[in-house]
């Protein structure tokens, strides 16, 4: 099956396009981030049901997939399970290849990479993300450099020097690693920013897919996403608005966001609906995967939220360990970063945003395995 007709490269306000056969990961003339234009999606007649990964949805994947090193990613679990606030459904995105909701996106990205012909790759991470990267680029052939926090659990960094990444651990805050990146990518190095890639959201927008089949072609009321940059929000916004365009659902599930309240960047810009970073001064969190203090698509998330009738919860540090380990009693072992997802569904039950008999599902983004040592603490 070949890739669904792509047209181009579009920011945000539409006033620029460019082809897509060049990689780019932002807009030449104005720096402003760069989307694809809107996808066709799928009907259920267009699953390949002979396919065990996420690239079942390749009519809906703009990427050929002849070009991809398929690993398994996706049809992670969708399991039941009882949680302070209700009974929910968790999405064990934390068993992917790599560990972590991360290869949905890197899967797509490298592939179209890949087919385009880019040898070499750079991008910065609070960890997972590299680790994706380093991973799927060492099994494409595609050398890869990895920007990280100097604080990145050793695990994390052990996991990206096993797949034959080089990585540099960066001083300072995730906003000092991403600004150091940035400057590599200006002296030529190709940025395959999972912040800043289209492509990397056509992959994440495969979960709502997923999520979808997996209920039986229906959705759920609510989806509960722990957020860094939004990566994995704007996939599920994208892919469900694709499923009710092809007429496949009525409605798209309510979208919240949970983030650690000592960096809960989309947090405040949802409070103050704002499209661009509000100011504050971040401070340190044991959820580091999701420590960012400013986003790329400030914009696209906040109206993820607000479009679907969502919102936004932040979860204060003292009950994200407490988390980590009542998931981790009920057979969930998952990081910090998609822990305090858990709590966040249990404080929008508690104020009422969320009613205990609707049906929510709540995402587990990253293996536990990768964070042992805050377990150990």
């Amino acid at each position: 099956m070949s890739a669904p007709e792509l047209t181009a490269y579009v920011t945000r306000d539409g006033a620029h396009r460019y082809p897509v056969d060049t990689p780019i990961w932002r807009c030449p003339e104005t720096g402003a981030p760069v989307n694809l234009t809107e996808g066709e999606g799928l009907s259920r007649g267009d699953i390949d049901t002979t396919e065990r990964s996420l690239w079942r949805y390749a009519a809906a994947i703009r990427v050929d997939k002849a070009s991809r090193v398929p690993l398994g990613e996706g049809c992670t679990p969708l399991i039941p399970m009882a949680l302070e606030g209700g009974n929910v459904r968790l999405k064990l995105e934390s068993l992917m290849p790599s560990g972590s909701f991360k290869d949905r996106g890197m899967a797509v990205l490298v592939a179209y990479l890949k087919a385009h012909g880019i040898s070499e790759v750079m991008l910065d991470s609070s960890g997972n993300a590299a680790g994706s990267l380093a991973c799927y680029a060492g099994a494409s052939g595609i050398k890869c450099t990895v920007l990280v926090p100097a604080r990145t659990s050793a695990a994390k960094v052990a996991q990206m020097r096993a797949y034959g990444a080089v990585v540099e651990l960066v001083e300072g805050t995730r906003q000092d690693v991403a600004a150091k990146a940035l400057k590599l990518a200006e002296a030529g190095v190709f940025y395959a920013s999972h912040n800043w890639q289209p492509f990397f959201i056509e992959g994440t927008k495969t979960l709502a897919y997923e999520i979808w089949e997996q209920s039986g072609f229906t959705v759920p009321d609510n989806i509960v996403i722990p957020v860094g940059y939004g990566s994995n929000l704007l996939g599920c916004r994208i892919g469900f608005d694709e499923l009710k365009r092809r007429g496949e659902i009525d409605r798209v599930p309510r979208l919240f966001a949970a983030q650690p309240a000592n960096v809960g960047a989309l947090v405040r810009a949802f409070v103050a609906n704002a499209d661009t970073p509000v100011d504050f001064t971040p401070q340190p969190t044991i959820a580091e995967g999701v420590a960012a203090a400013k986003l790329v698509r400030t914009a696209e998330c906040v109206a993820a939220l607000r479009d679907t009738g969502g919102g936004a919860v932040a979860v204060a540090e003292e009950k994200i360990l407490p988390a980590v380990r009542m998931l981790a009693s009920k057979g969930a072992l998952v990081e910090p970063s998609c822990a305090l997802a858990a709590t966040g569904y249990d404080q929008l039950v508690a104020d009422g945003t969320i009613s205990p008999d609707q049906d929510t599902v709540v995402v587990m983004t990253g293996n536990g395995l990768k964070s042992l040592d805050a377990l150990m603490e």
